[in-house]
């Protein structure tokens, strides 16, 4: 991801937060920023080889909220 959009590249100035600001935002919009997961019997429903993963794409520290929506019905009783 460094190569194809790099940290300090001109092409991707932003100047309202740092060298690695707009670089983040580019390498967001190529990857993903939500997911939608399985649950079965109140477990996440993922195959053996399947996992989620949370990637940064800025090097400097920030705090991230999550937001769980769920959608769905429940079993009868």
């Amino acid at each position: 991801m460094e190569r194809q959009v790099p940290d300090g590249d001109p092409l991707f100035t932003h100047t309202a937060e740092g060298p690695d600001d707009m670089p983040a935002h580019i390498r967001s919009v190529l990857t993903q920023s939500d997911i939608n997961l399985p649950i079965s019997n109140g477990h996440c429903a993922l195959g053996t080889w399947q996992g989620v993963y949370l990637w940064e794409h800025r090097y400097a520290p920030h705090q991230r909220n999550v937001i769980l929506t769920l959608t769905g019905s429940r079993s009868p009783s």
